[in-house]
């Protein structure tokens, strides 16, 4: 079970918040092979003028930009995998959100499996169990 948690800069946008989400979720499921029924999404909005960079914040820049943090059970996902995550998720939001500056970042968590889960249960308990669950 995938949780990403993407910021986002500059004030709230239904159509530009959903379009996100959906494009995170699909290279999610897509790249690193996870499931989108699996797949959970929040989302934050972070004023420009509260975003700083090298202590200038992005208002100053002139930029936007957007932090997402995914969380995935560790040794699920090849280094392989990871790079072209990086990329395509850095490239989509360029495509949608634009002018983003380059510190603009991509952070994959990776977990034991016995300390991540949902519905009460570990990952590690649904692999050793998975005839039980799938």
């Amino acid at each position: 079970m995938p949780g990403i948690t993407l910021t986002l800069s500059g004030y709230k946008d239904q159509k530009l918040t959903r379009e996100c989400v959906h494009l995170a979720t699909q290279i999610t499921c897509n790249i690193l092979k996870k499931n989108s029924f699996e797949t959970m999404v929040i989302v934050r909005h972070v004023d420009n003028d509260d975003w700083f960079i090298d202590g200038k914040s992005l208002a100053e820049w002139g930029k936007n930009s957007f932090r997402l943090e995914v969380t995935v059970v560790d040794e699920t996902c090849s280094k392989d995998q990871k790079t072209a995550y990086q990329k395509a998720i850095y490239n989509a939001m360029e495509q949608i959100i634009g002018n983003l500056h380059p510190q603009s970042n991509v952070h994959i968590i990776d977990c034991k499996a016995a300390s991540y889960g949902y519905t009460g249960i570990t990952q590690e308990y649904r692999y050793q169990h998975k005839d039980e669950f799938y």
